[in-house]
Order: C-alpha cells, then sequence, then structure tokens
C-alpha cells in the first residue's frame, strides 16, 4: 500500500509565496517519477512540475521562472516552491508519482488526495 500525503496549502495574497510538500510511504522500492498537478472546477488537471523518470524536470509554461520542485530522495519527498502567486495560481494541488513496490517490476501511477491554494487579489 502506498500513500502520497500533500500538505502546505493555504491562503496567500497574490505576489506571496507557499510551499507544498508530499511525502510518499509505503513498501516502495522505486519512484520513476514524481510531481504536481491542479485542476480547477469543470477544468482538466493539468501538470505543473515534475521530476521525469529520466531525472530531469518539466515545468509548465505558466510557472516556469515562479515555481520550483525540489526532492529529498531519502525522505521520498518532493518539495514545490511557489513564488509570486497570481489568482489563477487558485487550484486543488495534487501530488502524482510513479512508483515501483517492493516485491514488484511494474510502476504504478498512484494520486494524493489534494492540497487547495487560494491566492487572492
Amino acid at each position: 500500500q502506498v500513500q502520497l500525503v500533500e500538505s502546505g496549502g493555504g491562503l496567500v495574497q497574490a505576489g506571496g509565496s507557499l510551499r507544498l510538500s508530499c511525502a510518499a510511504s509505503g513498501s516502495i522500492s522505486k519512484i520513476n517519477a514524481m510531481g504536481w498537478y491542479r485542476q480547477t472546477p469543470g477544468k482538466q488537471r493539468e501538470l505543473v512540475a515534475t521530476f521525469t523518470s529520466g531525472g530531469g524536470t518539466y515545468y509548465a509554461d505558466s510557472v516556469k521562472g515562479r515555481f520550483t520542485i525540489s526532492r529529498d530522495n531519502a525522505k521520498k519527498t518532493v518539495i514545490l516552491q511557489m513564488n509570486s502567486l497570481k489568482p489563477e495560481d487558485t487550484a486543488v494541488y495534487y501530488c502524482n508519482a510513479d512508483i515501483v513496490l517492493s516485491m514488484s517490476y511494474n510502476a504504478m501511477n498512484y494520486w494524493g488526495k489534494g492540497t487547495l491554494v487560494t491566492v487572492s487579489s
């Protein structure tokens, strides 16, 4: 059983900063990719930033230069530092990871429950 637990959401004024954290727990052999998506009502979930399976990083154009993704492999944690926040960044942010379980060979995809980020103008 794998859990992704997010923390760090909240209310912030435009121009402010928030730091989201996602910790993976369970019988994990390897994390291939791990990152953040976001979703607003009536819209599809969109990729915000992620560490790819190749070890690189990806950022959506809308957050480049403002958001930074980092990780602590030992703690199986990914951090999203969000600066210069805009009202359009308001969304539920979800952690997502491709994880290989112990005693397994194939990766499975997992989602956290989400954390709400609200940016007021």
